[in-house]
């Protein structure tokens, strides 16, 4: 940092602080650089930077992909170990993107002593308005990472998919919710012994 700016941030006169070069009185190292060394370099010491508290998060839909949700946490936990990050909350679970209660999600949000939540997909943290989820997490100082490099970038194509999504759940989910009232219909409607044998 040159000489004037380092008076200016620690609040000294210029002049004060060229005097203090001339007669070694500097409170930090200095050195003289450029032609005839008439540019004057303080250098500052590095403070401890804090470093941001990092929570991983990891998910898969379904209990089929559990090799899935290990990778994943491998992955973070090896990109945690390389960059040297503070991780003070890890969590994986197996619950669908569309489900609101998903309790290691909601617990990672909450938690204030996350300043940084890393997901590898943005589709692992939820289906629908992620983007809602990173202004609440800015608006307290906070972000969301995501890893996947190659994820769809377009914000139109990306809130397509997210409709798509969500009138599938609603479709997929119907269906089941039919086929389990047509199920227990004819159960009722089926003699006492034929609904013991089934």
């Amino acid at each position: 940092m040159r000489l004037k700016e380092w008076a200016a941030q620690e609040g000294i006169n210029y002049q004060t602080a060229y005097r203090g070069v001339r007669e070694g009185l500097m409170p930090v190292p200095v050195r003289r650089v450029g032609i005839n060394g008439k540019t004057i370099l303080v250098d500052v010491p590095i403070t401890d930077v804090p470093v941001p508290a990092v929570g991983f998060y990891a998910c898969v839909s379904s209990s089929d992909q559990r090799e899935d949700l290990n990778r994943q946490m491998d992955r973070l936990s090896a990109l945690a170990f390389a960059g040297g990050m503070n991780v003070v909350r890890s969590e994986a679970e197996i619950c669908s993107g569309l489900n609101d209660s998903r309790a290691k999600v909601r617990r990672m949000l909450a938690d204030p002593a996350v300043n940084v939540i890393v997901v590898e997909h943005r589709e692992r943290l939820g289906r629908m308005n992620i983007g809602l989820v990173e202004a609440a997490l800015a608006a307290a100082g906070r972000k969301l990472v995501v890893l996947d490099s190659a994820e769809v970038s377009d914000d139109l194509v990306r809130d397509m998919t997210e409709v798509l999504t969500s009138f599938c759940a609603r479709l997929y989910g119907r269906r089941s919710a039919r086929n389990r009232t047509a199920a227990a219909l004819s159960a009722a409607a089926a003699s006492p012994s034929e609904a013991v044998r089934a």
